[in-house]
C-alpha cells in the first residue's frame, strides 16, 4: 500500500487528514479553471487512490466561493483551434480519463459544490459519489453553447442515471445553469447547505463513511458501477458474489461481536 499524505502537486491542492483526502483547484481568482496539466495530474491523483493506504475517502472542494469553471479559455479552448483530429481526441481521451479514474478509485468522493461548476466542473460533480452544494450552487453542462456536443466525459451516460433521460436531455441540449434548489429535487444534489457550514458537513459525512466498513465502501461503489451494464439476473449473481466477499472480512466479524456485545463495531477496513 502507498501512502499519499505526501504529496504535493503541482496544479491543485491536495491534503490528508483523519483517512480523508481533500482535493481542491487553486485558481480561485479564474473560478479554478482546469488546464491540461491539470487535468493530467488529478487523473494520476486518482488512479493512485486504490492502492492509497491511507486515504479511505476523497472530498472534492470548492476554493475561493467557487468549485470549477471548466477548461481554461485561453490554456485549453483556444490552442484546441486548429488541432489535427488525432491531437483533438487525445485531449477528449485525457478529459475521459479523468472521470474513468474517479469511478474506479474504489473509494467514495464527495463534491463539495460552492458557486460555479460548469462545463468539465459540472462533470467532475456529476462523477462523484455524493454531491453536496450551497444554495448558490451554479450548476451547468454548458458544452452546446461552445459548439460543442453534449456528450462530453460520459454526460450522455451517467447524467440520464442521476436525474432522468428527459432532464438530461433538456440541460445537455440547452446548456442552461441548473439551479441548486432545482438539482437538490431532481436528485443531482444529496443535500444543501449554507457556504460556512458546506465543508464541515461534507467532512463529516466523510469521517462517517471514513469510520464504516472502507472495504464494503469500495464493494458497493464497485457494483454501483459496473451493475449498469448487467441485466437484473448478472446484477444479483454479482451481488452475491459481492456480499460472500465482504462475509469474509474480519469487518463483518467485528459487527457481529459488537452486536452480540451491544457495543458499537470498530471497524478496520479488512
Amino acid at each position: 500500500m502507498s501512502d499519499l499524505s505526501g504529496l504535493q502537486p503541482r496544479h491543485f491542492l491536495w491534503e490528508v487528514r483523519d483517512r480523508v483526502g481533500t482535493v481542491r483547484l487553486n485558481r480561485p481568482e479564474r473560478k479554478n479553471p482546469l488546464t491540461f496539466e491539470s487535468y493530467a495530474e488529478l487523473g494520476a491523483l486518482f488512479r493512485a487512490l486504490p492502492a492509497a493506504g491511507d486515504v479511505d475517502v476523497v472530498i472534492f472542494a470548492s476554493n475561493g466561493g467557487n468549485f470549477c469553471s471548466g477548461g481554461d479559455v485561453n490554456e485549453i479552448i483556444g490552442p484546441l483551434i486548429g488541432l489535427p483530429m488525432k491531437d483533438l481526441l487525445a485531449f477528449t481521451r485525457l478529459t475521459g480519463e479523468l472521470v474513468k479514474a474517479m469511478i474506479h478509485c474504489t473509494k467514495p468522493v464527495i463534491a463539495a459544490v460552492d458557486g460555479v461548476a460548469v462545463g468539465a466542473g459540472a462533470i467532475i460533480a456529476m462523477a462523484s459519489d455524493l454531491r453536496l452544494a450551497t444554495p448558490e450552487a451554479k450548476c451547468a453542462f454548458l458544452f452546446t453553447r461552445v459548439g460543442l456536443s453534449g456528450a462530453d466525459m460520459g454526460a450522455c451516460a451517467m447524467l440520464p442515471r442521476i436525474i432522468g433521460q428527459g432532464r438530461a436531455a433538456e440541460l445537455l441540449f440547452t446548456g442552461r445553469v441548473m439551479g441548486a434548489e432545482e438539482g437538490r429535487d431532481w436528485g443531482f444534489w444529496n443535500a444543501l447547505h449554507v457556504p460556512d457550514r458546506l465543508e464541515e458537513e461534507a467532512r463529516a459525512l466523510a469521517l462517517r463513511l471514513a469510520a464504516g466498513p472502507t472495504f464494503a465502501h469500495g464493494v458497493t461503489k464497485t457494483q454501483l458501477n459496473q451493475e449498469w451494464d448487467m441485466g437484473l439476473d448478472q446484477a444479483i449473481e454479482a451481488e452475491a458474489q459481492a456480499q460472500a466477499i465482504c462475509m469474509g472480512t474480519k469487518d463483518f466479524e467485528r459487527a457481529y461481536r459488537a452486536f452480540v456485545a451491544k457495543e458499537k463495531p470498530v471497524f478496520e477496513g479488512n
